[in-house]
């Protein structure tokens, strides 16, 4: 009984102390929807973005930023960089190439310019279709969430071409 008793005064004084702190530091509080543009209605877009890597050659799109260790047999990059999207790949299974990916997809034409979207998942190339989800966004995509669809069309030791379906709800 006692010990119960302490509980439950550590817990309404936790409360009590947790709300004296939000009010007396502003770093606790709900937020204006409206300023932050969430009072609108929100829409579901998708776009289709096809990515050519060129891994060797003077025009390499595909850079290695880490080598693998000896004893694994990746794919030749382990990272990848682009004009119109920045991001980065890091394989961490041999067998059944499995990549870690981060990625932004920055749009620079129309309504969306300036825009981003983020994605962030586990990328397992022996599957035809992967699914990742889209984590958020700046500009249009902000508060983003979706996901992403990706696929192989083509790769080779030199070169490949990778297909993305991102669904992203954004306000």
């Amino acid at each position: 009984m006692t010990t119960q008793f302490l509980i439950l005064s550590l817990l309404i004084s936790c409360h009590v102390l947790t709300a004296t702190l939000a009010e007396e530091t502003g770093f606790v509080g709900s937020l204006d929807r409206k300023a932050l543009g969430l009072d609108k209605k929100d829409k579901v877009s998708h776009f289709r973005f096809y990515f050519h890597e060129r891994f060797t050659g003077s025009n390499a799109t595909s850079v290695t930023v880490v080598p693998p260790l000896p004893q694994y047999t990746p794919p030749p990059t382990s990272g990848w960089w682009s004009e119109r999207s920045r991001g980065c790949t890091r394989a961490y299974h041999n067998r059944s190439s499995i990549y870690a990916i981060v990625v932004n997809f920055a749009l620079t034409e129309g309504k969306y310019n300036g825009s981003t979207i983020t994605v962030v998942g586990r990328n397992r190339l022996s599957l035809k279709i992967r699914e990742m989800p889209v984590i958020g966004g700046s500009g249009v995509f902000k508060f983003a969430t979706g996901y992403v669809e990706t696929s192989t069309l083509y790769v080779d030791a030199d070169r490949s071409t990778i297909e993305y379906n991102i669904y992203v709800s954004h306000y």
